[in-house]
């Protein structure tokens, strides 16, 4: 298919990201409009998290790894603009090679100083979908390098068929694992990236993944946004808050108020939210985050 121009990108980088499984767009947003959204996701954060008085070490292991806000565009108006940025869905369908994608989610990870590293996973095995035709885009707000949460991404391990599930900080009580031990992987290029302001990383949801843990003083604050080629449907009855709020059943299609078209969108046109709200942070589930 023929890369759009409102993608922002070559027919190169389309090759490159279907070779390595991640593609390191620098320059993708201006300063100026990049702090405008990290104004919005900051006070969206705020906001979600105001009630939780814990300190960091009373937190669990996968709470130290980062702050997690999902589905912020579904609460906050301010986000949605970022979240349905035509550019950057217009880049996630060129990059998966379709004329139509959906929002799968967006969330906030915000790793505190001392967090934790991000145990290397790939995306996929999380999500009850029937294809890996998932990409997600990972935006820092600031200059992310060594020693400051920065990802690192196993090149090519998209082509691998891994689909086991990694339990990140072991949120379900599994075992601490390394998958960057496994001989199969080790045996592939392990690539820092470091990402400056401005910046985007965009990753196959079967990439292996990891971020460093945080040594600095400061909050590396990044927003993500993940996009599904439309026409995907459930794969599992295990419980989904956003599937099952829409009423999606195994081997329905993904549609609905929580999964809206994100390209192709008039300019300006911008989805209505679903009515009823998931957790504010995690996984948690709360009846709604009304702000």
């Amino acid at each position: 298919m023929t890369v759009s121009t409102e993608s922002g990108l070559s027919q190169a980088e389309v090759d490159r990201f279907q070779t390595d499984g991640f593609l390191l767009v620098e320059d993708f947003f201006t300063h100026q409009e990049l702090d405008h959204f990290a104004e919005a996701v900051d006070a969206a954060v705020k906001l979600r998290t105001r009630d939780d008085g814990r300190k960091f070490e009373e937190k669990n292991l996968y709470e130290q790894t980062f702050l997690q806000c999902m589905r912020l565009w579904e609460d906050h108006d301010t986000v949605r603009p970022f979240t349905f940025h035509p550019k950057l869905c217009a880049a996630s369908a060129a990059l998966l090679q379709t004329d139509c994608v959906r929002i799968w989610h967006d969330q906030a990870l915000y790793k505190a100083p001392g967090g934790r590293k991000t145990d290397a996973h790939c995306d996929y095995p999380f999500w009850p979908v029937d294809t890996s035709e998932q990409i997600s885009v990972w935006i820092p707000f600031q200059d992310v390098e060594p020693g400051g949460g920065m990802m690192s991404y196993v090149q090519g391990s998209h082509l691998m068929g891994f689909t086991d599930f990694v339990d990140i900080g072991q949120l379900h009580g599994g075992e601490a694992y390394d998958l960057l031990q496994e001989p199969e992987v080790a045996a592939r290029d392990l690539v820092p990236v470091v990402a400056k302001k401005g910046s985007a990383i965009f990753h196959h949801a079967c990439t292996i993944h990891a971020a460093d843990a945080n040594d600095t003083n400061d909050t590396r604050r990044v927003m993500t946004m993940a996009y599904m080629a439309d026409g995907c449907r459930r794969s599992r009855d295990d419980a989904y808050f956003s599937l099952d709020r829409d009423g999606i059943k195994t081997g329905e299609k993904i549609r609905g108020a929580g999964f809206p078209i994100a390209w192709p969108r008039e300019a300006g046109d911008l989805p209505s939210p679903p009515k009823v709200l998931g957790p504010k942070t995690g996984f948690e589930f709360s009846d709604g985050d009304q702000a």
